[in-house]
């Protein structure tokens, strides 16, 4: 053949086509109608114009970029410099720390406690719903900085020193002490090896050395995010001249005479899912803490930020249940197969309706659990916060792991490679269910809840009452619901099914007042009705099934 001969046409192998190109571009706010609708019925309608605004800046095909490559480059750890010195490094990718600067800068970290007004908390669920898109790992730092809030207010000294810097708007990533920086971020260590959940069998210790400062030796099997700027833990006080018992402690990375404190890290975890953001196992060897609360009432110190993270883990895992289905509803409208679009396939349409009325049930009761939020001066909002952050935090965290695993099937072979994004929320899925109390621990608080303060479930009850008379297949629900809590048998071994009943009324509920009919009939028939076991894409008939596909898709603005 003549070097000037074109090969033939069959020598052509690799010609690209009924592939899907990337969703990058498009408005993560504009094209969520279940988000828009729920902002606007729980108040948070006055900042319109700035969710439109950055729900653009989180669908920029750089952020999205960002998002892969902090997951793609882990954090790496290095505990001492190269002459010798105890350093605890942990050096991430810079787009980790685009990612945080982002966050922080929004102010997803504080706006409600710097700027608190009707709401104010269901707006900013709302930006971290947009920005938990991108990459979910580097939200444990910004939600612990948020949480930790409410605990440091219970020392008045710390909270004049450190809160101004807590919650301002900014963030330095560079490794010296507290006082030579404006922006601050909080971690937090509680889980030791020996315990788990039950804190109370924690054996690190606290020894006061006067002025309300400690030193805390001990170690803990979990502490996030060990580049923050201190973190809250839990310690044994040696009962003696003072209170004693479990306490909580903010123990800074510096000492406050410049020298670092020992809180040595001794590894991070390999983990599964969640991979930029740093997990390590840490020893504290005499390291300085001060006293947050009372001694012996550490779990009360701590109790209002795990309830504020367990809500985060709520917005994270609608977040994720967002993107799963709004990646397969894209790409389900752009593949052909067997003659036509995916999305045309009465199967596909029932499997991709079905994902999105998982996504409108989670951000349904996130939403109304951030009204509860922006109201807990008015004790019936106060009550239903109590029982919303457990039931929503078991129910909408247990659910995502295997609707992250449906979202990926209907991408296919694709699905399960890592640059597609679905292989990552897969990976991702279960880890705000296990973070903050797995499955079991919030069953079992939503019960020592109801029995240490019955109101709580009269106010829920109170709440599904709203919805009494809309459609009879709910109200049955309801009084079975009711039903089954007098039942004071067997209770703990029931936790879970009672929880899932409390879960699902409420969704239905609150997606009947959410004025939809489209959307809560077809959750109320397929979650309410329907309550055999079965598997996704098994809606009934007779459902308004391209509606429910067209609010998911993210184009359809």
């Amino acid at each position: 053949m003549s070097d000037k001969t074109p090969p033939s046409e069959f020598a052509y192998t690799h010609k690209v086509f009924n592939q899907v190109p990337p969703l990058t571009g498009h408005n993560l706010y504009a094209g969520d109608a279940a988000l828009r609708e729920t902002v606007e019925h729980n108040g948070g309608h006055w900042a319109e114009d700035d969710l439109q605004r950055y729900g653009e800046v989180c669908g920029r095909p750089e952020m999205i970029e960002r998002g892969y490559l902090a997951n793609e480059f882990k954090p790496i750890f290095e505990s001492h410099d190269r002459i010798g010195n105890r350093i605890d490094l942990v050096r991430y990718h810079p787009t980790y720390h685009q990612l945080m600067q982002l966050a922080l800068s929004e102010g997803l970290h504080s706006a409600p406690w710097t700027d608190p007004k009707p709401g104010a908390h269901v707006v900013r669920a709302a930006k971290y719903y947009l920005h938990s898109q991108l990459e979910a790992g580097h939200g444990c730092p910004v939600t612990m900085t948020f949480a930790s809030v409410p605990s440091i207010r219970l020392n008045p000294k710390l909270a004049e020193e450190w809160l101004p810097k807590v919650t301002a708007r900014g963030y330095d990533s560079s490794n010296r002490p507290h006082t030579e920086k404006s922006y601050l971020t909080i971690g937090m260590g509680m889980t030791e090896k020996q315990g788990g959940s039950d804190v109370r069998a924690n054996t690190s210790t606290a020894t006061p050395v006067g002025d309300g400062a400690y030193e805390l030796v001990g170690h803990k099997w979990f502490m996030s995010a060990p580049m923050c700027d201190a973190f809250l833990m839990l310690a044994q006080v040696e009962k003696g001249e003072t209170a004693g018992g479990l306490s909580c402690f903010l123990v800074p990375r510096w000492r406050p005479d410049g020298t670092k404190n020992p809180l040595q890290i001794q590894r991070l975890k390999n983990k599964s899912g969640n991979v930029s953001n740093a997990s390590s196992e840490v020893e504290m060897r005499s390291a300085f803490g001060w006293l947050v609360g009372e001694e012996g009432r550490g779990v009360n110190a701590i109790i209002e930020m795990v309830a504020v993270t367990r809500f985060d883990c709520m917005i994270g895992s609608s977040a994720g249940q967002r993107q799963a289905a709004l990646q397969a509803i894209y790409y389900a409208g752009h593949r052909d197969a067997f003659g036509k679009k995916l999305r045309d396939q009465p199967l596909m349409q029932n499997v991709l309706a079905d994902l999105q009325l998982e996504v409108e049930g989670s951000v349904a009761i996130t939403m109304r659990t951030a009204r509860a939020l922006d109201h807990l001066d008015k004790e019936q909002e106060k009550l239903l916060m109590r029982l919303g952050t457990a039931v929503g935090k078991y129910w909408i965290c247990k659910r995502t792991p295997h609707h992250a695993y449906e979202a990926m099937e209907c991408l296919g072979g694709n699905g399960v490679v890592e640059n597609f994004i679905t292989a990552r929320l897969y990976r991702d899925a279960p880890i705000n269910a296990i973070w903050e109390g797995s499955g079991n621990i919030q069953a079992l608080d939503v019960l020592r809840a109801i029995e240490k303060t019955p109101a709580a479930l009269l106010a829920w009850y109170d709440e599904l009452e709203r919805s009494a008379g809309a459609d009879s297949c709910l109200d049955s629900a309801i009084a079975g619901l009711k039903k089954q809590m007098a039942d004071m048998d067997d209770l703990e071994y029931r936790a879970r099914h009672l929880v899932d009943q409390m879960a699902l009324t409420m969704q239905a509920h609150l997606l009947v007042q959410g004025g939809n009919s489209a959307v809560a009939e077809a959750f109320i028939a397929s979650r309410l009705k329907n309550t055999g076991a079965h598997n996704t894409g098994c809606l009934p008939r007779g459902l308004e099934i391209e509606t429910l596909i067209e609010r998911g898709d993210p184009l359809s603005v």
